[in-house]
């Protein structure tokens, strides 16, 4: 949310006060601010007022015109503009020559053969609007060479503060709010509101209004007529267009401008629509255009306004286009209400349409501010167009009144919670500037809570603390070191498990470590031809692009790849991540923590790259299980995997996680001269997996003898079962040295290194073993390759 100090300054004097640091107070004490401040209207001078006198064509272009112009100081200047809307004794804003826009310096220029002693200037280029349709037209009575900035607010500074910082705080959401939290940093007064004497106005009829649902807290409305005037001051639209709204008419305007100044969203209805105003739901769906010309389906939920049972509006959100503010309205209905905020924030969501009102709305609003907000618009449209009649008392409905909210502490208490001295006064002093009312006998507070901070924010006593000690300054307390003792605490072990795996895949592998959203994208994985699966979806998703959950880190990771395989020809990426695989029998997501990781290669081949991922799975479990992993070959319907070449991770027996190959359609649609291998494992049945003791052997004193043996197979697993069948204790090591050959002819190399602790082997111990070897695999029709 956008903050005018010009606006702020209209409620608090901060005459000599440094507003730089005013703001960085604010952010330290209430709400975060973001790093940026803008310093409108700095970078522009030499802008005045002046009037064009004469208008003639410019003879060699359509568009072009030759004025000469009054600037107020002694000959007119020779001007050419290309503006539509010129005219003769049009005043506007002129850049005179030396006068400064942005970076621009205005000096005399030749334009289609004439020179152009100065530039008449539209709102945009000024910076106080984003009308760029023709220059600015000055209606108001100056004198000619005055200054803008000294008739309009163009200085002013602007800053931003985080709106999920103001969650709690609906009375921050608008400048009225604000100024109070600057007033009490300053310890100056808040001025009032300006507001109109409505009481004047009770003899008169009232509106046929109506609450039918208990959705609405309070219903307030008025009505006016003779409404003569369409277009809003220029300090208004100003103050709009630097708060991050444009100007639309002079009756939106108001009710915009008054929502960023107290936070009370209002809308105004035209009367020629609007007659009797009931406040209800509807027990059937239905269609209904906004304002935004969007037809929306409107559910049993949402609570609407109408009239009589014609929807004119969705209530706290946006209103209808057929009862909007048009250029003939001169009579309105005016509605500043307040609604229950679980309902306008359901309703939002479901609409998938979050709007300015809503967003204030759904905090929880002060239903107090309703009148007084509408006693606010009265006086500045009558300021504005004195003519104006208003031609109905306040109609009011207040049906929900939220507690009163009284707090009872003693001095002590404040003292024990803030560990320093703060003095009774200041006490008194912070929560009165802060709006709370306080009465102090001896050193027992009694503490009246404002209705704008009692609808959710200050509840219980330990609330008062924080409002006394954040006002105090965080930055005022003595610095102390904890008392408190520290105990060692032994970590979880899938914890523990956790943090050994991301070391070994970043320090051993060089992988890098990703991170992803627990939900399925659509349309990235639609780009890769990869289906979602079917699972646990959100409820009224924003975005139905995003509302399945995952059941793999795979199909993200793919679209990572995807989304990175231009920086690098041979990269990895790791997750160890959450997913949702399907829901249990009391109806919960079964949630389970995965690591995911991908290798991809546009140098290696397929079986390089898959063996280089098999060797970072086996590290994984010979550094934290000091086990090694079995393979099986397993079946698999996903369509992002190769059928083929697809095995389950085991670790004594137990499956614990999956590893593959990217089916080729899809590894095409990322790069057609890529390889893409993946694993993923269960994080948590992994880390149930029963750690190994290490065992320390002397090396030993004999030399080894290592035999390579070629067998006529594609696969290294039954090799490995059936040395596990010869069961040899002179066998110490196996590895596999080489994958040759295509289709039948292909072989599988091993090294078999055979030794003895106590003596030097013999060639006929070596042979008996490998006949033995021979003799298993032969029945399994593997023989050894010629």
């Amino acid at each position: 949310m956008f903050l005018s100090m010009n606006w702020i300054s209209d409620y608090v004097d901060l005459e000599g006060l440094d507003k730089k640091e005013l703001i960085a107070r604010f952010s330290l004490s209430c709400a975060e601010v973001e790093n940026e401040i803008f310093y409108k209207g700095s970078d522009i001078s030499g802008i005045v007022v002046a009037k064009i006198i004469s208008v003639l064509p410019h003879p060699e272009s359509k568009k072009l015109h030759l004025l000469k112009v009054d600037i107020g100081s002694g000959e007119p200047v020779d001007v050419v503009c290309g503006a539509p809307n010129v005219r003769e004794g049009m005043k506007t804003a002129f850049a005179k020559l030396g006068a400064h826009i942005g970076d621009i310096e205005i000096t005399p220029r030749q334009l289609a053969g004439y020179t152009s002693n100065g530039m008449c200037c539209s709102e945009k280029e000024i910076g106080i609007s984003d009308d760029h349709s023709g220059i600015m037209e000055i209606t108001d009575d100056v004198a000619l060479g005055t200054d803008l900035k000294d008739i309009y607010d163009i200085d002013d500074i602007i800053f931003e503060v985080d709106n999920k910082s103001l969650t709690n705080r609906p009375d921050l959401w608008g400048h009225y709010g604000i100024a109070r939290e600057f007033a009490a940093m300053a310890e100056r007064p808040l001025k009032p509101l300006d507001v109109c004497d409505l009481s004047q106005y009770d003899s008169l009829p009232g509106i046929d209004m109506k609450i039918e649902s208990d959705k609405c807290f309070r219903y307030s409305c008025l009505k006016i007529e003779n409404i003569t005037k369409n277009v809003s001051p220029v300090n208004m639209r100003i103050r709009l267009f630097y708060c991050g709204m444009r100007a639309i008419n002079l009756l939106a305007d108001i009710t915009n401008y008054i929502m960023l100044d107290m936070g009370q969203p209002m809308h105004a209805f035209d009367s020629r629509k609007v007659e009797k105003i009931r406040i209800k739901t509807f027990d059937k769906p239905f269609e209904f255009t906004t304002l935004d010309g969007v037809e929306r389906k409107i559910d049993e939920n949402t609570l609407m306004i109408c009239n009589d049972n014609e929807p004119v509006a969705i209530a706290g959100i946006m209103g209808g286009l057929d009862s909007e503010i048009v250029e003939d309205t001169t009579t309105l209905t005016l509605e500043s209400a307040n609604f229950d905020a679980v309902s306008v924030r359901k309703s939002s969501v479901r609409l998938a349409h979050r709007t300015d009102a809503s967003q204030r709305y759904e905090k929880c609003l002060d239903p107090e501010m309703c009148v007084t907000a509408i006693a606010h618009f009265v006086k500045i449209l009558t300021d504005i167009d004195n003519g104006v009649k208003v031609v109905s008392r306040v109609t009011d409905d207040y049906k929900h009144h939220f507690d009163k909210v009284c707090l009872e502490f003693k001095k002590a208490y404040v003292d024990r919670y803030t560990g320093i001295e703060i003095s009774n006064d200041k006490i008194v002093k912070t929560l009165t500037g802060l709006g709370f009312g306080v009465t102090l006998t001896g050193d027992d507070f009694k503490v009246d809570v404002p209705s704008f901070r009692a609808t959710k924010d200050v509840t219980i006593k330990a609330d008062i603390i924080e409002e006394i000690t954040r006002i105090f300054g965080y930055d005022n307390f003595a610095q102390h070191t904890t008392a408190t003792p520290l105990y060692p605490i032994r970590s979880d072990v899938v914890k523990s498990v956790e943090d050994r795996i991301k070391d070994i895949c970043v320090h051993e592998f060089k992988l890098n470590e990703v991170h992803s959203y627990i939900w399925a994208s659509y349309d990235e994985l639609k780009e890769l031809g990869i289906k979602v699966e079917d699972n646990v979806k959100l409820i009224n998703s924003t975005n139905p692009n995003i509302e399945t959950l995952r059941r793999s880190m795979i199909p993200t990771q793919l679209c990572q790849v995807k989304s990175n395989f231009q920086y690098a020809e041979d990269f990895g990426i790791f997750e160890i991540g959450h997913v949702v695989q399907g829901l249990d029998a009391d109806n919960n997501c079964v949630e389970k923590k995965l690591l995911g990781i991908t290798l991809f290669s546009k140098t290696k081949d397929l079986e390089t790259l898959y063996y280089e991922l098999k060797d970072i799975v086996d590290g994984i479990c010979d550094s934290t299980k000091h086990k090694t992993p079995e393979y099986k070959t397993s079946k698999t319907d996903k369509d992002y995997i190769h059928p083929k070449n697809f095995n389950t991770i085991l670790v004594d027996g137990k499956a614990v996680g999956t590893m593959g190959v990217a089916h080729p359609f899809v590894v095409s649609k990322i790069d057609k001269k890529a390889n893409v291998v993946f694993a993923e494992i269960d994080v948590n049945e992994f880390s149930s997996v029963e750690k190994a003791a290490i065992n320390y052997v002397e090396p030993g004193k004999f030399p080894a003898i290592n035999i390579d043996l070629s067998f006529v197979t594609n696969r290294f697993a039954p090799i490995g079962e059936a040395l596990k069948e010869v069961d040899s204790p002179l066998v110490k090591k196996v590895s596999v040295v080489d994958v040759y050959g295509e289709g039948d002819d292909k072989s599988v190399t091993v090294r078999i290194s055979f030794a003895h602790d106590e003596r030097t082997l013999t060639r006929e111990e070596v042979n008996e073993v490998i006949a033995k070897l021979t003799e298993i695999l032969a029945k399994k029709n593997i023989i050894i390759k010629e």
